[in-house]
């Protein structure tokens, strides 16, 4: 492994946290000899959010979530001059969809946002928890504040 990050992959929520993690995200590229920045987001298929019991085709409505979050993420990634070729939106499960992107486009550094949740929240898991435990590269959790405000 090579001393500098290469590729950095930002999974985003698309809430306004997105962007000060992919800010984040950035400032890091830039001191490892501006690294790939790419960014994802994911959207849960309909058909898991309803146990698939919905007796009706739901692609349309797929369809429009996924315009949607593209319109979202390009008005994240824009104003930081993310390529468009570089700003993904995948269907599927987060973690799993991350780790996936990850090894496929060779993503040696993985930045997420975590609000820092305890209690119930945190034994019950949450997309940064999942990114980190099955990544084979290094994951960087940027905490935000409940104001929507990363802090240090």
């Amino acid at each position: 492994m090579s001393e500098h990050y290469q590729h950095v992959l930002v999974a985003v929520d698309l809430t306004r946290d997105s962007g000060l993690v992919l800010a984040r995200a950035i400032r890091i590229a830039r001191r490892n000899q501006n690294a790939r920045v790419s960014i994802i987001h994911t959207l849960e298929p309909l058909g898991f959010a309803y146990g698939g019991d919905i007796p009706m085709d739901l692609t349309s409505i797929q369809d429009q979530l996924d315009g949607h979050a593209r319109d979202r993420l390009a008005e994240i990634a824009d104003p930081h001059g993310i390529p468009r070729e570089d700003q993904h939106v995948v269907v599927g499960m987060p973690d799993a969809e991350i780790h996936r992107f990850a090894g496929e486009h060779h993503v040696d550094l993985i930045v997420v946002g975590s609000h820092g949740r305890t209690g119930f929240a945190l034994l019950l898991g949450s997309t940064s928890t999942g990114v980190l435990h099955g990544a084979k590269c290094d994951v960087l959790a940027v905490r935000v504040g409940a104001e929507g405000e990363a802090t240090e």
